[in-house]
């Protein structure tokens, strides 16, 4: 029949569909299992090969001419770079073992001081153009020194007027520091420059004194001797020009015969040694200070409170205003500067030793003086010259080698 034909034929058809049908899904299902298995085997074998390629790099740097390893050339500026490094720790170094109080602190601090006080004298003399009064010179140097002080003591937590147990021991220092500094100025207006820096230089004499009355401070035979070698020095190297200004006038060519004309204002040796002696008195409280406080700066602040309006008054009641140029106010501050770095070296040289011993140290600068007149300025090299500068260092060494004890309290 036809419609069994034709489901015959449908028949077929649909056996033929289903068998089609029903064997995608077994081929989809055999590759699907197999598909698993790999990946088993794969994640398997990936896990016992991953522990040993841990470690290896997972980037293969690219080589190529630009990344191939070539010696670069140092240049220059890397050169002077490490040798500033290399200058800029030395001087770092040495400075903190200036100041951190080692086996020869005081000594070298007290000789650095005079080495500045004598490169002032050196600016002072080669760079001055136009005359400045003395007062307006003192009242910049001591308010350059108020100050750089007042920073210094703002910057470390230093109490500015230090402790107040030590507050009339400070005003003490400042009167007699501002009566030598005054003094002294006095006696160089009034008397000739040698003769005033003779007297000046009794200072030590005087300070070592002061300080076995005040302080109890025994002096030795070693001190004494190194005093009195270094003050004969200091007459020895004066002494051609002592007798210059002392006013040797020749009576008579014939008779070639000579006296000594006594021309000396008295008040002006007088207040000479009253300089020299209030500074002695002046070191021993700058030393008593400084131990008591820890902080030598704060002795050097106290100087300078007082010191700065008393030269204003004298600026403005003795002597006429000048405004200096340009040229003179720099040579103003650097002088200024400079000074404050030699007190601070002065009073933590005071604070680290005994005063009798460090004191006589100062007669160095007299000897830096006489080596610059005599290398740069073409001085006569006489035999009062060496003899005195010999005497100097002769006594300053034997100080420094008998009496390095330190004085830390």
């Amino acid at each position: 029949m036809d419609s069994s034909e034709y489901n015959k034929e449908d028949h077929q058809v649909v056996v033929e569909m289903i068998t089609t049908t029903t064997t995608t899904p077994i081929i989809t299902s055999t590759t699907n299992e197999t598909f698993s298995e790999v990946e088993e085997e794969t994640s398997s074998l990936h896990d016992e090969i991953s522990p040993l390629l841990a470690n290896e790099p997972i980037h293969k740097p690219k080589i190529n001419i630009f990344s191939l390893p070539y010696s670069r050339r140092k240049s220059p500026r890397d050169g002077i770079k490490k040798v500033v490094e290399v200058e800029v720790s030395i001087f770092s170094q040495f400075i903190l073992w200036v100041w951190n109080g080692s086996k020869y602190s005081g000594y070298v601090c007290m000789a650095m001081s005079a080495s500045i006080y004598c490169l002032m004298h050196i600016l002072s003399d080669s760079l001055s153009v136009r005359s400045i009064p003395l007062f307006e010179t003192i009242f910049t140097r001591c308010t350059i020194i108020l100050i750089s002080s007042f920073v210094w003591l703002k910057r470390t937590g230093q109490p500015v007027y230090g402790p107040p147990h030590l507050k009339s021991m400070l005003v003490l220092r400042s009167l007699m520091g501002s009566l030598s500094l005054f003094s002294f100025v006095y006696s160089v207006q009034s008397l000739p420059l040698s003769q005033a820096i003779v007297l000046n230089f009794t200072t030590p004499i005087m300070a070592s004194i002061a300080a076995r009355i005040f302080l109890q401070e025994k002096l030795k035979l070693a001190d004494v001797g190194g005093l009195a070698c270094s003050f004969f020095g200091l007459l020895f190297i004066f002494r051609p020009m002592l007798i210059t200004q002392g006013g040797l006038v020749e009576i008579g060519e014939a008779r070639a015969t000579y006296f000594s004309k006594i021309n000396h204002p008295v008040y002006a040796v007088c207040a000479g040694l009253f300089s020299a002696i209030t500074g002695g008195i002046s070191y021993c409280f700058i030393q008593a200070g400084a131990k008591a406080s820890d902080q030598p700066v704060v002795t050097v602040f106290s100087f300078a409170n007082l010191a700065s309006p008393a030269a204003a008054i004298c600026m403005y009641g003795f002597q006429d205003f000048v405004v200096p140029d340009m040229y003179s106010f720099l040579l103003m501050i650097v002088l200024g500067v400079l000074s404050f770095f030699a007190e601070v070296l002065l009073a933590r040289g005071l604070q680290l030793q005994k005063i009798s011993r460090v004191a006589n140290i100062q007669y160095i600068e007299v000897v830096l003086l006489q080596m610059w007149s005599i290398s740069l300025v073409r001085a006569t090299l006489s035999f009062g010259r060496l003899a005195g500068c010999l005497l100097i260092l002769l006594s300053v060494s034997v100080t420094m080698y008998f009496g390095h004890e330190k004085e830390m309290e």
